[in-house]
C-alpha cells in the first residue's frame, strides 16, 4: 500500500474538525455558558424592575396613610371625633389631686 503524500495544495475540513473537535466542543460550551447568562441577566433586571415597582407602591401608601394620620391627630379633628362620645375640652387650669397618706 502507497502512503499518502500531502503535497499541501489542498485543505481538507473534515481533517481540521476532526482535529479541532475539542476545542470546538468548547466553544460550544462557552456559547451555551453565554446564552445562559444573558438570559439570567435579563431575569434579574425584569425582578429587579418589578420590585422597584413594589417599593414605590408602598412608598405611596406610607406617605398616604401617614398624611391620613397626620390629619387626624390634629386638636381640632380629635375634639370633632371624641365629640359624639359627649367629651369635651377643659377650658380651666387643670386641679391638682392631693392624696394624703392614712
Amino acid at each position: 500500500m502507497a502512503a499518502k503524500r500531502s503535497t499541501g495544495m489542498g485543505f481538507n475540513p473534515s481533517g481540521f474538525i476532526l482535529e479541532n473537535l475539542g476545542f470546538l466542543a468548547f466553544l460550544g460550551a462557552l456559547a451555551l455558558l453565554y446564552i445562559g447568562n444573558a438570559h439570567y441577566a435579563e431575569y434579574n433586571v425584569r425582578q429587579i424592575q418589578t420590585l422597584e415597582n413594589d417599593i414605590k407602591e408602598k412608598r405611596w401608601l406610607y406617605m398616604s396613610l401617614q398624611s391620613e394620620n397626620m390629619y387626624n391627630g390634629l386638636r381640632s379633628e380629635v375634639v370633632e371625633d371624641v365629640r359624639d362620645n359627649g367629651l369635651r375640652m377643659h377650658r380651666g387650669k387643670p386641679k391638682k389631686l392631693v392624696v394624703s397618706k392614712k
